[in-house]
């Protein structure tokens, strides 16, 4: 019986192997045909979800979005926009369910100007109407609970932008301490407001008149209240990241309350959590940050605060994870939230008051978003080997609602991604994921490249990379790794290279590659190290102190911090965690190591970086090409026109991938 249980998997594994030799292997131009599918929002009843799509428009050379809705029993999908150059996003239905409203910056004339409005849908058909025609862009919004009114933020900027009686425009004044950040440019004036409307007036009004910025408005179940995130405790908040939870009541002039005294980024906005009123109004719910000294590298626990500003508990202080999105089930005794933890992030459930934490879906996964309405659960979910689709939440199983991208993972070979762990130099231990190449065969070495991610407070998660897929298609090895510095691994971890970077990640990230190659499967002659953003600065560091690597790829990043202070949008961070470059230089030039002993590196080199990136600004990447220029060793620096920190056009998506392949075959094959 044995035997013949072996030969069955024997004919089974060859099928396997032939049917996926059939499948078509992922290359970059097969990626514009994948979409990108977010935002669940269950309507008032529970009997449909709206969602956004994503696609790519090759001949327009430009992202799309539309919103879609799916029955909850899967049975019927519906597109509901088909603007073409026209993004629609961030759904919500109101509280009846007979409208669901959107943001778009729709023009209903060509004189129309270009801002971003609140629009509505009604859900029997026709077209959407204008609801707002304000000066400036919405940039989000919330139902009132008996749908009459709503809350909106407004980006309020200069509406007179030019010098008078000309088209020349007004010279730019900076006054502020944060004063430039990337997409939105030089920092002046503007400021994210609070507003109020009534559904049937297309009037607005402000709620508070001071010079400070509200953010992710939520009612009070009663209808009388709006709960925000404002930086508003200090008269010096442009210092550092002190967000907390105001409450203000839903009328302009009205005076807020401080709900959350935390010194921490309590909800901060960059995450997109709500301020989560428990049924009865009495409580909020929230993320509770972690120190200021810390930054982005403190953990972010799970808390609740009384409404009146009484009093607050932590309630996950012995899980040392971070939370996001948290809600309160409809009777209040459970709280659901989002947990970064193990290279997942996790839906979890526990107690309101406290209690043991319950994990709703076990597996390895990654969950971004979800919507609980009727005791109907749906999320945004992907692994390693499906991008993101929607799927309904039902006794700890899966069922998929959305399936935008199924036939393309059908006609495409995927190849598995691998995790391990390891111990580090110091023994250390930390995980990462590995690929192995299309033509992988046991026994035989690979040409490997190290990917280091970016943040560096961040993670690697157990989702869909189209990169990783990318790198084993062209027949690499792909490993990288959960160093110190990334999330998911408790605030230890994270503060691995607090003021140190470039220093035990390096070693964290080499224990990965290393481990790849004892196993015989990486290649020692045929190594290549890339990343973007942080994964470009350690990219930089390892070059510098290592010179295994055949070849680099450095996408926006530094060699420099002393060239980044005061040229990038982390002022804040520079103080917090460098201190001043004429008190604390030492620090600097550690940090620097890069571009100071630029003559050790021997590794050719490819920078990228877009023109227009505030994040980590296009000038260090010249650095650190012009050193190497200059030292002769093979270099190349390409320069996207007109973009950020990531591209938002297709064809320079298209073209990094490219290059980046060109590079890694000139130096690897």
């Amino acid at each position: 019986m044995p035997l013949l249980r072996m030969a069955g998997l024997s004919l089974i594994a060859a099928s396997l192997s032939a049917a996926q030799q059939r499948l078509l292997p992922i290359t970059i131009e097969s990626l514009d045909s994948l979409v990108t599918v977010s935002d669940p929002q269950l309507s008032p009843e529970g009997t449909w979800v709206a969602y956004t799509v994503t696609s790519t428009d090759i001949k327009k050379d430009l992202y799309n979005t539309d919103l879609w809705m799916v029955s909850y029993d899967g049975s019927t999908t519906v597109q509901l926009t088909f603007t073409p150059e026209e993004d629609e996003n961030h759904p919500r239905w109101s509280p009846d369910g007979r409208y669901l409203a959107f943001l778009s910056s729709r023009k209903l004339t060509d004189d129309d100007t270009a801002r971003t409005q609140l629009w509505l849908l009604n859900r029997l058909g026709g077209e959407a109407r204008r609801l707002t025609n304000l000066h400036a862009s919405i940039t989000d919004y919330a139902w009132s609970p008996d749908g009459k009114h709503l809350a909106l933020i407004v980006y309020e900027e200069d509406t007179v932008p030019y010098i008078e009686g000309t088209q020349t425009p007004k010279p730019i004044v900076i006054d502020r301490l944060y004063f430039k950040e990337d997409y939105s440019g030089y920092l002046t004036t503007q400021r994210h407001k609070l507003y109020l409307m009534h559904v049937d007036s297309p009037s607005a009004v402000k709620v508070l008149e001071d010079d400070f910025e509200e953010y992710l408005p939520s009612w009070s179940p009663d209808g009388r209240r709006i709960a925000f995130v404002s930086k508003r405790a200090r008269p010096d908040w442009d210092a550092d990241n002190n967000f907390d939870i105001w409450i203000v009541e839903a009328r302009a002039g009205a005076t807020p309350v401080r709900v959350t005294p935390n010194e921490g980024a309590d909800n901060d906005p960059a995450h997109g959590s709500y301020p989560a009123w428990s049924p009865d109004g009495q409580w909020i719910a929230y993320s509770h940050g972690g120190p200021l000294k810390y930054i982005y590298y403190g953990t972010q626990h799970l808390a609740v605060a009384r409404t009146d500003g009484s009093s607050h508990t932590v309630l996950t202080r012995t899980y040392d994870r971070n939370i996001v999105h948290a809600s309160f089930s409809a009777d209040g005794k459970q709280l659901y939230f989002l947990a970064e933890d193990d290279q997942n992030l996790w839906l979890l459930t526990m107690p309101s008051n406290g209690g043991p934490i319950t994990r709703l879906l076990e597996g390895r996964y990654t969950i971004t978003d979800y919507h609980v309405q009727q005791g109907r659960i749906v999320v945004r979910y992907s692994n390693s080997e499906k991008p993101y689709e929607i799927y309904a939440l039902e006794n700890g199983q899966l069922r998929q609602l959305t399936h935008h991208n199924t036939a393309w993972l059908q006609r495409h070979r995927v190849l598995p991604v691998y995790e391990f762990e390891v111990n580090s130099k110091d023994g250390t231990r930390v995980k990462g994921h590995y690929v192995l190449p299309y033509d992988y065969e046991k026994g035989k070495k690979y040409p490997c490249v190290l990917q280091i991610h970016g943040g560096p407070a961040a993670q690697n998660q157990n989702e869909w990379y189209e990169e990783w897929q990318l790198y084993g298609s062209w027949g690499y090895v792909l490993v990288s790794m959960n160093p110190r510095g990334s999330t998911g691994f408790g605030q230890k971890h994270a503060l691995g290279i607090f003021g140190r970077w470039g220093s035990v990640d390096l070693d964290d990230n080499l224990a990965g590659l290393e481990e790849l190659v004892r196993r015989g499967i990486a290649d020692p002659q045929r190594l290549a190290v890339e990343g973007w953003s942080y994964g470009g600065i350690a990219t930089n560091f390892l070059i510098a102190r290592d010179q295994r690597f055949r070849c680099a790829i450095s996408g926006a990043g530094i060699g420099n911090a002393l060239a980044g202070f005061g040229t990038d949008q982390y002022i804040r961070e520079y103080l917090l965690e460098l201190g001043t470059p004429w008190r604390n230089l030492k620090n600097y030039l550690e940090n620097s190591y890069p571009f100071l002993q630029a003559h050790k590196i021997k590794t050719p080199t490819l920078f990228m970086c877009g023109e227009k990136d505030f994040n980590v600004p296009l000038l260090n990447s010249e650095q650190m090409y012009q050193a190497l220029r200059v030292l002769g060793v093979d270099t190349e620096l390409v320069i996207y026109p007109d973009q950020h920190h990531w591209m938002s056009v297709p064809s320079y998506v298209r073209d990094i991938y490219e290059r980046r392949k060109q590079w890694l075959e000139k130096y690897l094959k």
